[in-house]
């Protein structure tokens, strides 16, 4: 787990775009796992941190490569998260993200209803890609706010991610999942790069992923919310 948290700070810091701690060393003892980083004192954002914050992930995301996926599978929170290269995002966000978390959900005995939506859901999964192509974008893979701070000088730095490469949007759905990111950062970012118009729906596409994530880890009601996105995403057809 800390050894592909490690790889994946190395992996955003080598792009250049936004401050990450440095990874010192990680390893196993016993039966414990520790990751040693970079120090960083943070503080309170100064003026403009967050808009800077919106154009420096937007300059993250235009570091691309050429297959969705990465070189290793890493883990999203605790959960095994899977990134087996894919030349489709369609492919690659159906079976190794929704597809492997109702996997979980069905070996967890959650509703049969959950299942049979998910899978209509996967089945009819191009349709929210008929006139979107996205390109394999460096994420982050797990920014909600929590994983984001500023150092003392103001610079935004981001933390604790889930990397691969995939949907821009991505990463940006799951900032408004549980919200903490400011109408600055947003602004800043579409005009670095603005949204295509089709993001409103996906992004519950994108964080039908995160729900269905948290309710393997902590259970019902979680459930019930990615059932309740289902219901939504499957009206929009």
């Amino acid at each position: 787990m800390f050894e592909a948290e490690a790889d994946g700070l190395q992996e955003l810091g080598k792009a250049g775009a936004i401050r990450v701690p440095e990874p010192v060393c990680h390893g196993t003892a016993a039966t414990k796992a520790w990751l040693v980083t970079e120090y960083i004192c943070f503080a309170a954002p100064a003026a403009g941190s967050n808009a800077r914050l919106g154009r420096e992930l937007a300059a993250l995301h235009r570091c691309q490569a050429e297959r969705f996926g990465w070189s290793r599978d890493n883990t999203i929170g605790s959960t095994t998260q899977l990134n087996t290269p894919s030349d489709s995002w369609v492919d690659f966000f159906r079976d190794q993200r929704l597809g492997f978390q109702l996997s979980l959900t069905a070996k967890r005995g959650f509703s049969a209803s959950l299942q049979d939506k998910g899978e209509r859901l996967q089945a009819d999964l191009g349709h929210f890609f008929s006139a979107y192509r996205p390109q394999p974008s460096l994420l982050h893979g797990d920014l909600w706010g929590g994983n984001r701070g500023f150092d003392q000088a103001g610079n935004p730095v981001l933390f604790d991610p889930a990397v691969y490469y995939g949907d821009r949007e991505a990463d940006i759905a799951m900032t408004e999942l549980f919200g903490g990111f400011d109408a600055a950062f947003y602004a800043a970012y579409c005009e670095a790069w603005p949204l295509d118009a089709g993001y409103g729906v996906r992004k519950s596409l994108y964080n039908l992923y995160h729900i269905l994530n948290h309710a393997n880890l902590f259970g019902g009601g979680y459930a019930r919310q990615a059932e309740s996105m289902m219901d939504q995403l499957l009206a929009e057809y």
